[in-house]
């Protein structure tokens, strides 16, 4: 996929100032699950899961502003009334406009590796982190997450279960494919290719 040209118009920036949550009833005009995605890339897995489930509310971070605006964009031309994109860093925004229990559900899709040792420490799955986003979620509520980095996504797992998150296959052990999720652009062209993807589904304790 190409990349999008940078469109003129910001998106989200109007959550990114807010110090508290919002009414999300009101910005969405209807009441119904609340969803989280981290870093929404090229915008594949957010357009087609909101095509898929319209009465899901679905908020999707992404800081590169080309991808942001024009997933957005994508998603208004299809008629998507379920879909809020923001152009910023998740680990900044998410702590003040969700509630504590208010999501149904928080999407990971390949984080960026950071491959140098130094690095490590800029990973979205981070202890501290993996604890407010637990917070963040209902009781029951899960999380996604997918890579194909197997090393990264123990490590990520390893994390979130220290966290509090429950692996329903056990401790460490990846998810396998399920026809009925919903790829990513990235995981489309590695389930044709056969390259491995390492997927996890944890949920919040009830």
């Amino acid at each position: 996929m190409a990349r999008p040209r940078l469109l003129p118009d910001p998106v989200g920036l109007k959550f990114v100032k807010l110090e508290a949550p919002p009414d999300w009833d009101a910005e969405f005009g209807f009441s119904g699950p609340l969803e989280l995605e981290i870093g929404s890339g090229a915008g594949g897995h957010a357009l087609e899961y909101c095509r898929r489930n319209p009465h899901v509310r679905y908020v999707a971070f992404e800081w590169r502003k080309k991808y942001a605006r024009d997933t957005q964009s994508r998603g208004e031309k299809l008629g998507l009334k379920n879909l809020r994109v923001i152009e910023a860093d998740a680990r900044a925004v998410v702590p003040r406009i969700f509630a504590s229990g208010s999501l149904s559900a928080v999407h990971l899709q390949f984080p960026d590796p950071w491959w140098k040792r130094a690095h490590f420490k800029r990973a979205i799955i981070q202890p501290e982190f993996a604890r407010l986003l637990l917070d963040r979620l209902a009781p029951g509520g899960r999380f996604d997450m997918r890579t194909d980095v197997e090393d990264r996504g123990r490590t990520m797992l390893a994390v979130l279960e220290e966290a509090g998150f429950v692996n329903p296959l056990g401790q460490g052990v990846f998810h396998p494919y399920d026809p009925e999720e919903v790829p990513s652009t990235r995981e489309r062209r590695y389930l044709q290719s056969g390259e491995p993807v390492y997927r996890g589904r944890l949920v919040k304790p009830a």
